[in-house]
């Protein structure tokens, strides 16, 4: 594994269907890939563990589960990847209710990201959020 500021791009990958606990395995794998990047020691690092957080815990709770993590760096940007097994596209809840939990997933995605999105494929899709390598070092 290399370390220090990704050269090219890296992309490491977490397998998580069926995992018990894959929130938090989810964040210690992409606290180990930040240090491993130099990213670690930044404002903007903790913001990444909540996207993390946020998309896998979305995934859980909408999707029937999640099946992978995937994160891609470069000179550029990083990319958060979480895959799952449904075509459904989430939506974002335009008006949270004050008090009440829940509905403000992806509206923290799209507040802490630089860009976000889906993609869909045969078995299921993507949710994405990618963060400026410049706010990062």
């Amino acid at each position: 594994m290399t370390v220090g500021p990704p050269s090219g791009s890296q992309r490491r990958r977490l397998a998580l269907a069926g995992v018990p606990g894959l929130v938090a395995k989810g964040r210690d794998f992409t606290r180990r890939a930040l240090r491993d990047w130099g990213w670690n020691e930044t404002e903007t690092s903790e913001d990444i563990l909540l996207l993390v957080s946020e998309l896998l815990t979305n995934a859980s709770l909408h999707a029937h589960g999640c099946r992978e993590l995937v994160l891609t760096a470069d000179e550029a940007s990083l990319r958060i990847e979480v895959h799952d097994g449904m075509t459904t596209l989430p939506v974002r809840n335009r008006a949270p209710q004050r008090g009440v939990p829940g509905g403000r997933g992806l509206f923290i995605v799209e507040r802490l990201s630089d860009r976000w999105g889906t993609h869909v494929h045969g078995t299921g899709k993507a949710v994405w959020a990618e963060i400026a390598a410049s706010r990062l070092a």
